[in-house]
This record gives structure tokens, sequence and C-alpha cells, in this order.
């Protein structure tokens, strides 16, 4: 990068495509399913055959309006759609039917953390409502490009941002954030690998206390979330470079090779094709009465930055811990439950995020198909906290034996195994003396003030009782065993 690069800022916005969780199209009743046999999932309806109507999907409006409450923009009750049209191979109409001057959504904010980690609201422009192209594949036939409509009409929304972004870290902060709202809300998948959730930036630079825009560049074919930073890490550094080479950005359509961290130009704006939007025919305007709205918003489940307050004002846990859970939704709801039947918050949280969520990475599952109930669970943190047992044996030993049985009792299945912690003085004093007797030189070392030695009294009497001596009862009699 340039010399003076430190003297430009960046200006990005962000324009997400999330294909929506419904079970037919946006305008015909085929199927919406990922993968099967090319161009199966098609119908006369879906490819605009003439003497076809187009029938909205009211599954559509409702988890694009629940995007809209997410985010507290301004639903407009009354919607219309427009035809956008262009020519391309994997638009089988030729036109795709979106919305333009009256999108269902305006306003709102996103927050996310900028690059230094503070908080930033990023303005949302729209949401607006449309369908999905097919998809062309140019890499499985060396002599011709194949194109499989079965995507072609799936409901989509767009979510436009306001040039609110600086920084490649705050628009990779913001797809994180935008991804995990909408699996809270569990009205799009945000594979992005898939091509559920896709995105395109829009980047331009300009000197640092400029309010003017410089030119706007747009890149595309981003498949992941870290393909978007670098992406617009280095169409940033290309347009300082150009700008202080005497040179100037040209407004085009870019897109991005992931195998050499570059962006290539598709196209000039200034050739790019005139969409000529005009009203769709076919379809009335759409009207939201308040009744839909309501019951669209009973519908909404709790968003993670209100669990995320409730973890740590009501429940007193560390951020860390409070954003680890609330990071996935199921997770937290499992939590949510285990919470309700341990008093001990901390207990639960640090099971949660230390042998479950350890569990669930090593088999590769989901909370949901995690064997063990929130009762089960709580029967363990419950004998953790009466001194039954050690959080090392029952995390080392009962928790696995369970996850066999998980059916099981934790108290029976922890006295099958002789696991319940021994408190009995008597007992314990025999395994100190005992452990002491075995290493005179060492007591003798001890007595003489080199204290550190005592964790080794500690472990040769946790071997000898397989565990099961009370930690802090046995250090109590030990110490005084030594003092003495």
């Amino acid at each position: 990068m340039h010399q003076s690069a430190h003297s430009y800022e960046a200006v990005i916005g962000l324009e997400v495509h999330a294909q929506l969780l419904t079970k037919s199209k946006a305008y015909s009743p085929d199927p919406h399913a990922y993968g099967g046999r090319p161009n199966a999932h098609v119908s006369p309806l879906a490819l605009g055959h003439p003497g076809t109507l187009p029938i909205p999907n009211k599954r559509h409006f409702e988890l694009a309006a629940m995007m809209g409450m997410a985010i507290g923009a301004t639903l407009h009750q009354t919607t219309m759609f427009a035809r956008k049209n262009y020519f391309y191979a994997d638009l089988p109409k030729g036109y795709q039917i979106t919305q333009d001057k009256t999108p269902l959504c305006t306003g709102g904010e996103v927050m996310i953390k900028d690059a230094t980690g503070q908080d930033k609201p990023i303005g949302i422009t729209r949401i607006h409502i449309e369908e999905d192209a097919g998809k062309s594949m140019h890499d499985i036939d060396p002599f011709n490009s194949l194109v499989d409509l079965n995507r072609a009409g799936i409901p989509l929304i767009e979510i436009v941002t306001e040039p609110d972004m600086r920084h490649p870290q705050e628009a990779y902060n913001y797809l994180i954030e935008i991804r995990k709202i909408v699996r809270y809300l569990e009205i799009c998948d945000g594979n992005m690998e898939e091509g559920s959730l896709r995105c395109d930036a829009n980047v331009s630079v300009r000197k640092k206390g400029s309010t003017r825009f410089g030119t706007k560049v747009e890149v595309k074919n981003m498949n992941s979330i870290s393909n978007v930073r670098k992406a617009i890490e280095h169409e940033i550094e290309r347009q300082i470079d150009l700008l202080e080479g005497g040179g100037q950005v040209e407004a085009d359509t870019r897109g991005f090779d992931a195998a050499t961290g570059r962006t290539h130009s598709q196209r000039s704006k200034e050739a790019a094709n005139d969409y000529r939007y005009f009203p769709e025919p076919d379809i009335p305007p759409v009207v939201l009465d308040d009744m839909f709205l309501e019951a669209v918003k009973r519908s909404m489940p709790p968003m993670h930055w209100e669990l995320h307050k409730k973890f740590t004002e009501s429940y007193g846990l560390s951020e860390y811990d409070a954003a680890g859970i609330a990071a996935e939704k199921h997770f937290a709801l499992y939590f949510e439950k285990l919470a309700a039947l341990c008093p001990d918050r901390k207990a639960a949280a640090n099971w949660m995020m230390g042998p479950i969520k350890g569990y669930l990475n090593e088999t590769a599952i989901e909370i949901q198909d995690f064997p063990l109930d929130v009762n089960t669970l709580a029967e363990v943190i419950d004998l953790v906290g009466q001194g039954k047992l050690s959080f090392a044996v029952a995390n080392q030993r009962l928790f696995p034996a369970l996850l066999q049985e998980p059916q099981a009792s934790p108290t029976l299945l922890a006295a099958k195994l002789n696991l319940i912690q021994e408190r009995s003085d008597d007992y314990l004093l025999g395994l100190v003396r005992q452990v002491v007797a075995n290493n005179p030189a060492k007591a003798q070392e001890y007595r003489a003030g080199k204290k550190g030695i005592l964790g080794m009294f500690m472990g040769q009497i946790m071997k000898l009782s397989q565990g099961k001596a009370d930690p802090k009862r046995t250090s109590q009699l030990l110490e005084e065993e030594l003092d003495n």
C-alpha cells in the first residue's frame, strides 16, 4: 500500500441477500429445497411462461417483517412490486419481481463492534423482498456454461446499509451480526458457502476529514464472511494506490478471486444495464393489516442482545460467558432452562462453556442433539454444589458415563461408580496420616517453610482415595497434621 494510505478513510456499505426458509417459492408453489436434480424444482409459473400469473407467498412477508421488527425498522403496511428488467441466462423470465420505490421496511439499525471494539450502530436504508435468480455454472463443462433454475424464484430479502462502515473489520462484524440475527429468527440458515446468504460490498475511499464520497465500486462473488473482509481490504488498497499514482477510480462492478485475494473488473457502471423498473402489472398492491403484523410480533423469539442483557444483569454472568452462551439461539435457550433449575447460575454457565461446549465441538453436533436433558445436568451441578462430587470427578467420570446412559439418575450412577465424595474426618485423617508417614523427608521440607509442597501431598491423597476425598476438608486436615 502507498505510504500516504493513512491519510485516507474507506466508506463501505453492504447489500446482503438472504434466502428465506419458506417451503415454496416467492410467486409459485414450486418447492424451495437446496440441492436436488438440476431444473427439477421448476414449473411454468416459476419460469414466467405466457398465461401464468405470479402469486405472492404470505410466508415471504412474515419472515421479512420479522427481520424488520428485529432491527427496529419502519414497516410499511402498503407495499407494491416492481419488475427489474435485465437479460441473463439464469433469469428465466427476463426480469426479476422485486420492490423499487416501495420497500417493505425502511430505517432501523444493527449494532456492531467497530475496529477498536467499541459499539457502533450501522444504519439500514431499506429491506425489500424479491425473488432469486437461477445459477450459472462455468466450471463443469469445458465448452458450455450450464444453468440450473432450481434456485430461480426462491424468496429473498435484500438488506441495504447506509455507507456507515469505515474499516473492513466493521463489514466482517456486521455480517457476523446479520447471520446471528437471521439464525435467531430462523428465517435463513445464513450459509454463505451454499449461497443462502450473499453479500455485495460498495467501497470507496476519500481523504480523512472530507465529507464528499469518492467514486464507488461494487464488489461481488464473495462466498464467505472472511472473503468479504479480504476483498474490501484489497479494494481499499487498490483505490488508494490508483489515486496516489495520479489516476482515478472508475465506477465499475468487480469480482473477487479468493485464490489471489484480488478483485477484477467485470463490467463498467456506464455499460451496465438500465434496469428499467416499472410497477409489476400482475400483482396488485399488498396491504398488511394490524392483525397480521401483531401475529408476526407475537411469533418473535427473544433476541441475543436481550438474552445477553439478562445473563449479565439478572444472572450475574461475565461479559465473556454471556456473549458465548447467547451467540447461538438453541444453546442460549438450553442454558435458560438450566438456569431456571440451578440457583448457582455461574456454575451452570461453567458447565455450558466447558464440558458441554467441548462435547458439542468434539462430536460436531448441535445442542438440539445433546443427549442429556436439563434436569439431568442440573442434578450433576447440584451434586457438585453439595460437595458430594468434585467438579473434576463430575466432569471426567460422571459426565462421560451419563453420555453413555442418558436416562440414568446422576445420583444413582455416581453411587454405582463409587464416585460419591468422602467427607468423614476419620476417613480423611487416615488418608492424610498414611501419605505423611510415607513421605517423612517431604514433611520435614514443609515444616522448614517449603509450603508449596502441599500440592504433592494432596495429589497423593486424591490418588489414594480415587478422587473421592473432599479436597477442601482434606486440605485443612493435611495442614493441621503437618503443622503438628
